[in-house]
């Protein structure tokens, strides 16, 4: 496992072994990718039933004599405007996921890339102001595929402002970058930190005796 290179520097960034250099756990990282994907959906769908549907609540037509079947309401769900049966409705989509297995699949997550060699670090102390050429400058060679920054801190705002609006580039915060993120990834760049606050939050917790 290499260090991960600063882009237009020739420093490099530490990386912790006990998180960058995990065994891959496919099954684990898709759980916690299903989990993180459906915690984001929002879950407002609602359509209206009968009871919901403005007006019918009097009887379209008398009960006997018409030669028609009964009906009690037009606004019943075999009419045109009429309630929905079964419809979706408000609910949530979270699945649990115990913190010690998001911790191993964040793990594996970020050994894939150091593996891979496609993690970097970003010194944000070179922009002074935004700067979206400087920010596109840097990650030319890394344009293949999709790139994701991750910053930390007030003092990054400089930086997050220069590469959000580059095609193809996604900027989270350490808080925000989840094992999604970085799966769907095909480079991922670190400022000094958020790879501390990221490799926090993976590394193991120890166990008190």
């Amino acid at each position: 496992m290499a260090d991960a290179p600063i882009l237009g520097s020739t420093k490099k960034l530490k990386l912790d072994a006990d998180v960058f250099g995990a065994e891959f756990n496919g099954p684990l990282v898709h759980e916690v990718v299903i989990a993180e994907l459906a915690a984001r959906r929002r879950g407002t769908h609602a359509t209206r039933t009968r009871g919901l549907v403005r007006g019918g609540s009097a009887k379209p037509w008398r009960q006997k004599g018409t030669g028609r079947a009964r009906q009690g309401t037009i606004r019943a769900p075999h009419f045109a405007g009429g309630g929905v049966v079964f419809g979706p409705q408000p609910r949530h989509y979270t699945v649990k996921v115990n913190r010690k297995a998001r911790r191993a699949a964040l793990r594996c997550a970020l050994s894939i890339h150091a593996d891979r060699e496609s993690i970097f670090g970003l010194d944000v102390a070179a922009f002074d102001s935004p700067s979206t050429k400087q920010a596109s400058d840097l990650i030319e060679d890394r344009r293949g595929g999709s790139v994701l920054i991750v910053l930390s801190g007030p003092d990054e705002v400089t930086a997050f402002k220069s590469f959000r609006n580059l095609a193809g580039v996604n900027v989270l915060a350490a808080a925000d970058c989840g094992v999604a993120d970085l799966v769907g990834a095909a480079t991922v760049v670190f400022s000094s930190d958020a790879l501390d606050a990221v490799t926090a939050r993976a590394k193991k917790k120890e166990v008190a005796v």
